[in-house]
């Protein structure tokens, strides 16, 4: 997980580089990180591997997922034109909470009192973070929380198709929206790389894409997801450091105020979540015993 989500800053520091700093327009940019992560895909499995990869029982929710990645890396990579990397590390700390909030209409699974309040802790400390009325809040924050809802209900529409799909076909819809329908956008504005830098930066987004999920799922696979969810909120520390380190920008205390408030409200939730799932457990097990 922690490789992953270091694969995951590099993936943003170069989004953010060459949206701010190259004249390419952004739909060339998220084209190339959807295009760059399938062809590898392609390579690692091979062309006879694809029929099986479109084989899905839940073919309307599987397109569903794939838009909402489209939508979660355009509105993302909007954003980091404008803001730091620390800053989109920080609004991305809400997914947990909402999802948390959104499981409920979508899944069923409702939460009690002290989680709903655990939530709106969190997103009072976003507010501590962005500081409305107190000072100029950029348009991009909206452009942030867009890409934060978008990725939310696709965690949730993930943990719906978990039971129906394997992980390997999950992963290859998830890049065809990206992959076939902004190619005509993409083509129709193209502007030829400047450089053999941009062009290995453009080919770079769909490796750190590919292997940072991949790292992401092999993790899964070693460890409960109570185990991983904290490490979430690493994300706060590679993405400093890579904002550090490419644009020389650091969090303001007020960032990391509110950092602080929603990774308290994630971890808060997380603990709740798994005394539920202990007691519903020991539940189960006195009944069983009962009915022997």
């Amino acid at each position: 997980m922690c490789l992953a989500w270091g694969l995951f800053a590099c993936l943003d520091t170069t989004a953010k580089y060459l949206g701010s700093a190259t004249d390419l327009p952004s739909a060339q940019v998220v084209w190339m990180r959807f295009l760059g992560q399938f062809l590898v895909m392609i390579a690692v499995l091979g062309l006879i591997a694809v029929p099986s990869l479109l084989r899905t029982h839940r073919l309307k929710a599987q397109i569903a997922r794939s838009f909402l990645l489209l939508g979660s890396t355009f509105f993302n990579f909007l954003a980091l034109k404008h803001l730091r990397l620390d800053q989109i590390a920080t609004v991305g700390f809400l997914t947990p909470l909402t999802v948390a909030l959104l499981a409920g209409p979508m899944l069923g699974e409702w939460i009690g009192w002290r989680r709903a309040l655990a939530i709106l802790v969190g997103f009072g400390g976003i507010l501590i973070a962005i500081r409305p009325g107190f000072t100029d809040v950029p348009p991009a924050f909206l452009l942030s929380f867009g890409s934060m809802l978008c990725y939310a209900v696709f965690s949730i529409v993930t943990r719906y198709l978990a039971a129906f799909d394997k992980a390997e076909v999950t992963l290859f819809y998830s890049l065809l929206a990206g992959t076939l329908i902004v190619a005509p956008f993409a083509l129709a504005d193209w502007v030829w790389p400047a450089s053999s830098f941009i062009w290995l930066l453009l080919l770079s987004l769909g490796v750190y894409g590919a292997l940072g999920h991949y790292l992401f799922i092999l993790a899964h696979r070693h460890a409960p997801a109570s185990i991983i969810a904290p490490f979430l909120y690493i994300s706060l520390l590679t993405h400093s450091i890579a904002g550090y380190l490419v644009f020389g920008q650091l969090p303001d205390r007020w960032t990391l105020a509110g950092a602080a408030i929603v990774i308290a409200s994630g971890l808060y939730l997380l603990q709740r979540e798994r005394a539920t799932s202990r007691a519903a457990a020991v539940a189960m097990t006195s009944e069983a015993t009962a009915q022997r």
